[in-house]
């Protein structure tokens, strides 16, 4: 079969412009990331967790930790049924980027009255606006000199495990982050390190302990340093994951 000089040229053209499509994607993808996602020092966990007073059950905290768009999500909620007081309920939905620095913190807190606030962090500021049932809004910036704060609400003792995870376990030692008390717009301090093997209630964790100025609270970690369990001595406090 005889090939004229237009239908050859034609095949030539196209042979040649698919090779050179090839040779574009292949430089392409050789020049792009390998992996898109940021290093992260989170992992995935979610649970339920039982607290206890002396001995006593007086509430049930859910909670999740779990990457999101803006970075990771640590949020939960505590269902607070402590005699003689008001059942109360407790939300707290903390977004981090993936190195632990908060992006942005709300929480509701639900009992006679409801009660919320949304704080933003940046730059070493925390942005609160705090919103009373039967009060208008309040606004205060708060400084903390540093962009990696700790934040540690009021019964919501997840926030605990996210803690574990800003701690550096390569370096170990004492490690001291600027923490916030969102619901009670208290800043502070607080001091963390590593205790090595221990043992609660037959099971081998690995320990680590949480000090700031009038409390020590005792972390209990599995070995991929999720938290499993929680101890606040001066208080008679217990948190154990369910």
């Amino acid at each position: 079969m005889r090939i004229s000089k237009s239908t050859a040229k034609s095949k030539r053209c196209f042979v040649g412009c698919t090779a050179l499509v090839i040779l574009l994607a292949a430089l392409a993808a050789a020049a792009g990331p390998k992996n898109s996602a940021a290093p992260t020092i989170f992992l995935a966990d979610k649970g339920k967790f039982t607290i206890q007073v002396d001995g006593q059950t007086v509430a049930h905290e859910e909670f999740e930790i779990a990457p999101s768009a803006a970075g990771w999500v640590a949020k939960g909620t505590t269902e607070l049924k402590v005699p003689q007081t008001t059942p109360a309920t407790v939300t707290g939905t903390l977004t981090l980027q993936s190195d632990g620095t908060p992006i942005s913190y709300e929480w509701t807190s639900q009992a006679e009255k409801t009660n919320s606030a949304h704080i933003l962090f940046a730059n070493g500021i925390a942005k609160v606006t705090l919103e009373m049932q039967g009060a208008r809004p309040f606004e205060q910036d708060m400084s903390f000199g540093a962009s990696m704060v700790a934040i540690l609400d009021n019964n919501l003792y997840h926030q605990y495990a996210v803690l574990a995870r800003l701690y550096d376990w390569q370096k170990r030692g004492a490690q001291t982050f600027p923490v916030l008390i969102p619901q009670e717009l208290t800043p502070g301090s607080i001091t963390v390190e590593s205790t090595g093997p221990a043992t609660a209630d037959g099971k081998n964790y690995e320990g680590l302990r949480a000090t700031t100025s009038d409390l020590e609270v005792l972390l209990y970690l599995d070995k991929d340093h999720r938290l499993d369990r929680l101890e606040v001595p001066s208080a008679k406090v217990t948190i154990v994951r369910e």
